[in-house]
Parts: C-alpha cells; sequence; structure tokens
C-alpha cells in the first residue's frame, strides 16, 4: 500500500459518522423530547359557555317557541346587543375633565370592556358644547361579555336599586327594544363605592330581535327582568 492511500484511509477513519447530515438529525424520542415539546401544540381550552347564554338555549327558546306560537324556531328572538351610554356634558363644560376620566375607568369596570368616547355633532351654544368636544362614553356588548353582563345585571346590580318596584315596562320602542336606566354607578358591585366622588347616571338599551314589544317582553321576561305589574297600581 502506497503512502498516499495509508494517508486517505487514516483521515476516512477519523472522519465523524454521518458526516454532515448527523447536525440536521431529529432528537431521538424520548423522556427529554416530551418536556421539552410539552404545551408547545396543546389546544387552547375555550372559554366557558355564559350561564344565561346556556339558559337562553335549554329554556327560553323552547319557552317562548310554544307560548308565541312560532313555528320555526330561528324566528325565536334572541338580545342582540346592549349598549351602555353615559352622558357627561355637564362635567366636561364646567371644566372638570377628571370626571370624563373616572367615569370612563367605572364603566371599563362595570362592562368588563373599554368605552369610546362620544363627540357632539353640532355646537350648542346654550349648553356651552362645541362641535367635536367629548362629552359622553359608549359601551356596546355582544357574545360571552352580553349575556354575562346581563348575569350580573339582573342577579346583582338591579336589587340593589334603592326603593325599587321593578322596572318601566312601558319602556320598550315598536321593535321590541328596552330603554331604562340608572340614577348612580355605585348600583353595580364591581365600583368601589369608596373611590366614587360624584353620581353618574347612564341609560342601558337592550336590542333584540323581536318584532313587536310583546315579543321583547316576553324575551326580557323569560330572562328574569323584573318588570313592574301596572295591574297591582292603586
Amino acid at each position: 500500500m502506497s503512502e498516499q492511500e495509508k494517508q486517505d484511509k487514516k483521515k476516512q477513519s477519523q472522519a465523524p459518522k454521518g458526516g454532515a447530515d448527523k447536525k440536521a438529525r431529529k432528537p431521538k424520542a424520548g423522556p427529554t423530547a416530551e418536556l421539552d415539546t410539552a404545551g408547545a401544540d396543546e389546544p387552547q381550552q375555550p372559554a366557558p359557555t355564559p350561564r344565561m347564554l346556556e339558559r337562553y338555549r335549554a329554556q327560553i327558546v323552547p319557552a317562548l317557541q310554544q307560548q308565541l306560537g312560532l313555528k320555526n324556531v330561528m324566528a325565536v328572538p334572541r338580545l342582540e346587543k346592549i349598549v351602555i351610554s353615559m352622558g357627561l356634558g355637564k362635567a366636561v363644560t364646567s371644566g372638570e375633565k377628571g370626571k370624563l376620566e373616572q367615569a370612563e375607568k367605572e364603566l371599563a369596570v362595570i362592562a368588563g370592556q373599554r368605552p369610546v368616547r362620544c363627540k357632539a355633532k353640532k355646537s350648542v351654544a346654550n349648553f356651552k358644547v362645541r362641535e367635536g368636544q367629548e362629552t359622553g362614553l359608549k359601551v356596546t356588548l355582544r357574545g360571552g361579555r352580553m349575556y354575562e353582563f346581563l348575569d350580573r345585571l339582573i342577579a346583582l346590580a338591579i336589587p340593589r336599586v334603592k326603593d325599587f318596584r321593578g322596572l318601566d315596562p312601558k319602556g320598550f320602542d315598536k321593535a321590541g327594544n328596552y330603554n331604562f336606566g340608572f340614577n348612580e354607578q355605585s348600583v353595580f358591585p364591581e365600583v368601589d363605592v369608596a373611590t366614587v366622588t360624584f353620581q353618574q347616571g347612564m341609560n342601558i338599551t337592550m336590542v333584540t330581535t323581536a318584532r313587536s314589544i310583546e315579543h321583547g317582553r316576553e324575551l326580557l321576561k323569560q330572562f328574569g327582568m323584573p318588570f313592574r305589574d301596572e295591574s297591582k297600581k292603586d
């Protein structure tokens, strides 16, 4: 064997087995590999279905279908969205801009969603309001947050209203949407009463797919909205 052949054979014996492909090899399966990749591709757990939504599907839909005589289940009225609004014109025009920020924080806590600021569409000299001035707040709730807010509204907020005698059943429009309001934000337990520096009212609009006042009223009654019984008036 020549000297050149001996050197070539020596180089081959010193070269790593597998060559350049060794670096590209996939890690062997085993306990260590499982720990390294644990949770990487795990599917996220879906959010739990709100209690009010489960109640609507399981109890309210069949009850309304029978009560209203609706053959098609898709014709059963449902809650589409809830709009919460605050008018802060007086606070803004009086120069107390801090009230707008505080009300914004409190409404965000109440709704569980950040509100948007509403601007005046035109100037009104008598109220010292200029066009484009921020004079209010609004939150539009849909889906799960809407049903969660409705649950807290009926179970916690409304029972905290002083001298409560029931909601006005005449607050419906012709399309079956309902409007009512609160004089103060402290009826919601999410608001820390110790931090409240001024009382702020709000209006709540419940937009439904009902085609009449009667259908809209029956839908909200099934959810548990405590309407005042007009037949018991003195």
